[in-house]
């Protein structure tokens, strides 16, 4: 189940990401999904391992997954 929220130009999806405990784990998942063509937004909270991306149109898994493992972390998925 993907959770999106659609507006006319931005669709926002919740992922959740393992392995975050800091504000420095949630700079790297941040920057490296802040890479994604389309992306507009990251919001990364290492607490609850939640990471809201709004982007222009709704973004390949395997490109969020690559960055992801890119910053060392694990895509579990979508909440």
């Amino acid at each position: 189940m993907t959770a999106q929220i659609d507006t006319p130009t931005t669709v926002t999806t919740v992922y959740k990401v393992s392995g975050m405990s800091c504000g420095h784990c949630e700079g790297a998942v941040s920057a490296e999904i802040s890479e994604i063509p389309g992306v507009s937004s990251v919001q990364a909270v290492a607490s609850t391992g939640e990471v809201t991306v709004a982007s222009a149109a709704p973004l390949d898994e395997k490109a969020v997954r690559d960055a992801v493992d890119e910053a060392g972390f694990e895509l579990v998925g979508t909440v």
